[in-house]
């Protein structure tokens, strides 16, 4: 997966910015693709995540935390 910078909110809000940016059209053509590609990109990996923390979700309201990756039996938490 590639790195990823700030949390979850902090990107989403960087989207949010980009929208912002393309929608006053004060970008040229150019560096509107490239916000562009830019946000679709933090989207996707922000899609991923939400995938993810819903898998685990799921697992824990069906109540089998054993299967979890990342889960109670791991030291971080």
């Amino acid at each position: 997966m590639t790195e990823t910078k700030g949390t979850f909110e902090e990107r989403l809000q960087d989207v949010q910015e980009i929208i912002t940016r393309i929608e006053e059209g004060k970008l040229s053509l150019e560096d509107s693709v490239k916000q562009f590609e830019s946000g679709m990109k933090t989207l996707n990996q922000l899609d991923e995540e939400l995938k993810g923390m819903n898998r685990r979700l799921t697992v824990l309201k069906d109540g089998k935390e054993e299967d979890l990756p990342g889960g109670e039996n791991d030291e971080d938490l």
